[in-house]
């Protein structure tokens, strides 16, 4: 039996407004790769909300990890910062306008949550359910563990993961 590898993909970045829509173009051609269209707007949506937390609320620094993983039907994303604080939820129904990017996030997704990392920092995610592709995914291609992506932009890398597949004699 043959089943449908995981697709893992990582970008490393300082989380700046102009990296910010960076990041939701390579979600968007990394789903589109996977052959997962109808996911794109609501992960492009929560990745940005995680991102924009990021900018605004993470202590020392501002770089993060997105991660995006296929594993059978769920899709998962989450960012990675070095901040231990906690997010705080905050109701969609309020009258700000600022703080309901968890709630907004918490709405759109399957599922979310917060780690610690151990690192000190936490990893916030949300998972989505992602549709039996109706053709087989295509070969991953490979690329370094930090691959440059710009090269105007050493902190932004990305790095695709695929699992090591072996072969039955038959």
């Amino acid at each position: 039996m043959i089943s449908q590898p995981s697709r893992h993909c990582t970008v490393e970045l300082q989380a700046l407004p102009s990296r910010i829509g960076q990041v939701r173009r390579i979600v968007s051609a990394q789903l589109r790769y996977w052959h997962l269209d109808p996911l794109i707007d609501l992960a492009a949506l929560g990745v940005t909300e995680l991102l924009t937390n990021v900018h605004r609320h993470a202590e020392p620094d501002k770089m993060c990890t997105v991660e995006i993983e296929l594993l059978k039907s769920r899709l998962t994303l989450s960012v990675h910062d070095h901040d231990p604080r906690l997010p705080v939820v905050r109701d969609l129904d309020g009258l700000s306008t600022c703080g309901r990017g968890l709630a907004m996030v918490a709405a759109l997704s399957e599922n979310w949550g917060v780690r610690p990392h151990t690192d000190g920092g936490k990893v916030v995610w949300f998972s989505l359910p992602a549709p039996t592709p109706a053709v087989a995914l295509p070969p991953s291609p490979l690329y370094g563990p930090a691959a440059t992506l710009c090269t105007d932009a050493p902190e932004l890398r990305v790095s695709e993961h695929t699992p090591a597949r072996s072969a039955v004699a038959g």
